[in-house]
């Protein structure tokens, strides 16, 4: 089961084929709401220079940057697989299987520079936003909060600055799909697939927040020893 959650509560409730009918979902806009340059710039170079100038122009320590990927974890877990699954392979099968219940969450009044700090500060790329009831309103991505290039254009700072004062509201994707935790994984896949996003929160009918699944979760459970099926 599928809802969409926006501002003023729930939008939709049925399975992921009748999901696609849903305009705002069908067509999920990224603001991307700085560009200096052309779009063909490398996102991630900017966003790990958005923070640092961002903290330089406020007088603060920037957060540190994402370590790299570990590189050696990956080579060992696949020469584990060489050796087969130490126990039986088990049906890969809800949401509730391979979900991470731990979520972090930013308020829509938050600033997206306060925001930004929070989600680097947790090693996230995203987090649902919720309202004062703990109800999800909106999913924030932090490529999203990142200007794809800052460098000398006429302008560049004082739109920087602007962008880190606005409240995340202006920036969150909203209305955003959630999901129920007794979902089949591959609608989930179908969905991600579709919008072009990394997860989704997951919630019961009322938009209350229960966790996020996003495709790291998924690979990272058929990926796991033992592996799981998703074909059981």
């Amino acid at each position: 089961m599928f809802f969409v959650f926006g501002p003023n509560g729930q939008m939709f409730r049925g399975p992921a084929e009748r999901l696609g009918q849903v305009a705002p979902v069908r067509r999920v806009q990224r603001p991307q709401a700085l560009r200096t340059r052309s779009a063909d710039v490398m996102a991630g170079d900017a966003a790990a220079s958005f923070p640092a100038i961002l903290a330089d122009l406020a007088g603060q320590p920037a957060a540190a940057p994402e370590p790299a990927p570990r590189l050696r974890g990956a080579v060992d877990a696949y020469l584990s697989t060489e050796k087969g699954p130490s126990q039986p392979r088990q049906p890969l099968q809800t949401v509730a299987d391979v979900m991470s219940h731990e979520a972090v969450t930013v308020s829509p009044e938050a600033g997206v520079n306060d925001a930004w700090r929070v989600l680097a500060e947790h090693g996230v790329a995203q987090a649902p936003v919720l309202d004062a009831g703990g109800r999800v309103v909106g999913l924030l991505l932090r490529a999203d909060m990142a200007p794809l290039d800052l460098l000398p254009e006429p302008g560049a700072i004082k739109d920087a600055i602007a962008l880190a004062r606005r409240p995340v509201n202006e920036v969150m994707i909203s209305p955003i799909p959630t999901v129920a935790t007794t979902t089949d994984l591959r609608r989930v896949a179908g969905v991600l697939l579709e919008t072009g996003l990394p997860g989704l929160p997951v919630t019961d009918e009322q938009g209350l927040l229960a966790g996020f699944i996003s495709r790291t979760d998924i690979l990272r459970a058929v990926a796991s020893d033992p592996p799981l099926d998703l074909w059981s």
